[in-house]
């Protein structure tokens, strides 16, 4: 390139870049056109994160990946001009910097503040309306509305039509809360074909790495999963970073951890107990004579990528005493004495512990005694809670991967691939087994969150244990995550299958395996 040719490409980015449209007309280009994220990132050369951040104004292109992107925004506005610039100059109407007009906010949400962490972080929580906006967030406001972080709000696509009469501040709540009708295209709509079209991308990309490793490895299965799986690690982190592209908070910032979480060696765990069950109904044998009940061995699904829907703490962990670290919106782990489980045909939600006393469990598991202690099941009474090491949490952290490798594993299974299946599999196991502190997975240290959700899998199958007692089966036994055998009609209690929320009769070689008799002890 001659010198002319590069000031004259240098003046030509800097009469795009002084021309910038703000971040809601480049999400409207790309969507208008069609294009994902990876797409227009893989075309001027950057992370498909970054496309987010310059599309919610988290950040501005900056060189040298600016002067593409800007010839594409350029590229688009003339094959797409907003509605308001058909019969004018299309560039000079992209680039105008009128403001939308915005409805105006109702006067019981003008003063609300978004619920934030002890970080100082906007805290996520379930997804729902903006009361300002009426735009989708996972935000909420200290009082518990939907309500998007900082400066964020979206105007809507149309200016409300004015009322005839004055609304009642009920009328204001629900105009704030309520859908724009179907017949305007809402922000929400193409939001979630933006998701879509974001999971097709990932779910691309799984097929493509079981479609390598099998051309690699020349029709020899087993060498292609074994490949799989030796990679599983770095492609599920990745997975787990695209799926967090638009995300506020950055798992990175890993808070500093109390003693209780630090392995004192590479031997020995920290002090957080998981509550694995082991548990064997005493009343019935196998030596037993007369043994003629029947015993089916369930298995369950897929157990920890169902528990990768758990409370996480977020944000900086803080130290309190007595209940104060515990709540709906809290997560970490707590010091507890628990009490007596005295019941004598199901297995104690604390799993097989030989030693009595204080012990560390994590809030999953914390969750789990406080619903059995409610008026609802009335099991046991309330634990005593010590000390705590909680922050503000989300539910929803993991959701977007959780839901990814659900969908995947369903298509495996339809289409009988097992490469992909058990591809699947080693993705989700070793995320979570290494998420703590692992030499396997250094992008990552978050042994709170691991023992969260190992908890939640063991939360989960007393969960079912529980539910079939009180369907009137006897529960035999209860093991690990996915093993629980019972005597009864279980069909009238789960759903058979392979799908996540589904059980099935264990496969297998041995008495665990299939259907078994058992005596019951004393007669």
């Amino acid at each position: 390139m001659s010198e002319e040719d590069s000031v004259e490409a240098l003046l030509e980015e800097a009469r795009l870049a002084a021309a910038m449209p703000p971040p809601e007309e480049r999400f409207r280009l790309r969507e208008a056109a069609g294009f994902s994220r990876a797409h227009i990132a893989a075309t001027v050369g950057v992370g498909r994160q970054t496309i987010a951040n310059w599309e919610t104004g988290v950040s501005d292109p900056t060189p040298p990946a600016r002067y593409p992107y800007l010839r594409i925004l350029k590229g688009l506005a003339d094959i797409y001009p907003p509605p308001a610039a058909a019969h004018g100059d299309p560039i000079a109407a992209l680039f105008a910097e009128e403001p939308a007009p915005t409805a105006p906010v109702p006067a019981a949400f003008t003063g609300l503040e978004t619920l934030r962490g002890p970080d100082g972080r906007a805290i996520e929580g379930d997804p729902g309306p903006c009361v300002r906006c009426g735009v989708e967030t996972t935000y909420q406001s200290t009082d518990g509305h939907p309500l998007h972080s900082g400066a964020l709000c979206q105007p809507p696509a149309t200016p409300p039509a004015p009322a005839a009469v004055a609304p009642t501040p009920v009328a204001l709540v629900a105009a704030a809360v309520s859908p724009v009708p179907a017949r305007v295209p809402t922000r929400p709509q193409r939001r979630s074909k933006s998701a879509a079209r974001a999971e097709a991308d990932l779910m691309g990309l799984i097929r493509g790495a079981v479609e390598q490793e099998a051309e690699r490895a020349g029709g020899d299965e087993d060498a292609a999963l074994k490949a799989l799986i030796g990679r599983a690690i770095p492609d599920v982190m990745h997975l787990f970073n695209e799926t967090r592209a638009t995300a506020r908070y950055e798992y990175t910032a890993y808070p500093a951890l109390p003693d209780i979480l630090h392995k004192p060696s590479k031997k020995d765990p920290d002090q957080i107990w998981e509550a694995r069950p082991a548990y064997n109904n005493p009343a019935y044998s196998l030596r037993a004579p007369g043994a003629d009940l029947r015993v089916t061995a369930l298995d369950v699904n897929a157990a920890y990528l169902s528990a990768l829907k758990v409370w996480l703490p977020i944000g900086r962990l803080e130290h309190t005493t007595g209940m104060d670290g515990v709540g709906p919106k809290r997560s970490g782990v707590h010091l507890i004495t628990p009490a007596e489980w005295t019941h004598p045909h199901l297995p104690d939600p604390l799993g097989d512990r030989d030693e009595p006393g204080a012990l560390w469990i994590t809030d999953a598991t914390l969750r789990l005694l406080l619903r059995l202690s409610g008026p609802k099941w009335g099991l046991t009474q309330a634990p005593t809670v010590h000390e705590s090491w909680t922050s503000g949490a989300t539910e929803n952290f993991l959701d977007a991967l959780r839901k990814l490798l659900v969908a995947a594993r369903s298509e495996a299974i339809a289409a009988g691939d097992r490469l992909t299946l058990e591809y699947v599999k080693a993705m989700y196991s070793k995320f979570v087994s290494t998420m703590g502190e692992s030499q396997h997975n250094r992008e990552m240290t978050r042994p709170d969150w691991m023992h969260n959700i190992h908890s939640q899998a063991y939360a989960l199958h007393c969960g079912r244990a529980y539910k079939a007692h009180q369907a009137g089966l006897d529960i035999v036994a209860l093991k690990h995550t996915d093993e629980l055998h019972v005597i009864g009609d279980w069909r009238q209690v789960f759903t058979e299958g392979r799908g996540v929320a589904e059980l099935k009769i264990k496969q297998g070689d041995g008495k665990a395996s299939g259907e078994y008799l058992v005596g019951k002890v004393g007669g």
